[in-house]
């Protein structure tokens, strides 16, 4: 067994977890990490795409209640065919855009000066709404999950294939964008977390029957440690963030994004410092 190859899957499985639903985008921290990390394997992106899955599943158990309410519901409840609807509805868009583009998106933006530039313009963004977010006059409009309309359904979906560009995030895209067209905080927050779920699991699915006849079963282990990682530390991130929310707003994760951004254009053009191969 490589201790060294299984100290990277447990450090990359960390980092996924607590950026995955921060607006600070995992993609973009894993290209950067696993550059860093000099982790260029042959299952790199499928291993990317799994960890992912450990994520989403500490959103199910955190949300399970939620869950079971809605898949209880389905036959009888309005509330719970509309809310499933809107989960639909959202996620659409960046499931046909993501096909479409995946390829070209793969080879163009998936390298670290990419990742800096989006990460510093989504930082200007959130600057952005959230001093609007100040302004009396952009009061929010939505105060519940359960009151979202189809079109806000939309609109949110539209907002989360801006994560289709790797360091822009597909959890900032969802709740910022959210906040910008009329949700609460918390309300666009756990819509992102719920668009996670087909969204994370349908590129886990799609990425494993891809990849199947490439995967090795000394590669399993790997797969397993990255995947466990990033289940535990999502699942304390996600309720620090829910709490978080209650009294902060998204400013300091906008400076972080620029600082970290111009971190990695520094890192990227020093003589003294080269990313990985």
């Amino acid at each position: 067994m490589d201790w060294i190859l299984i100290c990277k899957a447990l450090i990359l499985g960390v980092v996924e977890g607590l950026t995955e639903f921060l607006p600070v985008s995992s993609t973009g921290h894993l290209i950067v990490a696993g550059s860093l990390l000099n982790f260029n394997n042959a299952h790199e992106k499928t291993f990317d795409v799994v960890i992912q899955l450990g994520a989403i599943l500490a959103v199910c158990w955190e949300f399970r209640r939620k869950i079971g309410s809605v898949v209880a519901g389905l036959p009888t409840q309005p509330v719970a065919r509309r809310f499933t609807m809107n989960v639909i509805i959202a996620t659409i868009p960046a499931v046909v855009l993501g096909l479409l583009l995946e390829r070209t998106i793969k080879a163009a933006l998936f390298s670290p000066v990419p990742v800096a530039l989006a990460l510093v313009t989504g930082g200007v963004i959130i600057l952005w709404v959230e001093g609007r977010q100040r302004d009396r006059r952009a009061a929010p409009r939505v105060l519940s999950i359960d009151d979202l309309s189809p079109l806000d359904a939309l609109k949110v979906g539209l907002a989360q294939c801006l994560a289709l560009i790797p360091g822009m995030s597909r959890s900032g895209s969802t709740i910022i964008g959210g906040m910008l067209f009329g949700l609460e905080r918390r309300v666009a927050t756990e819509f992102s977390f719920f668009l996670a779920i087909p969204i994370i699991f349908g590129a886990t699915l799609y990425e494993m029957v891809k990849s199947w006849h490439t995967l090795a079963t000394d590669a399993l282990g790997i797969f397993a440690v990255g995947l466990v990682a990033a289940f535990v530390s999502a699942f304390a991130c996600v309720r620090w963030l829910l709490r978080y929310i209650a009294a902060h707003d998204f400013t300091v994760f906008a400076w972080y994004r620029i600082g970290f951004g111009l971190l990695i254009l520094l890192v990227g053009y020093s003589d003294e410092l080269s990313w990985a191969d």
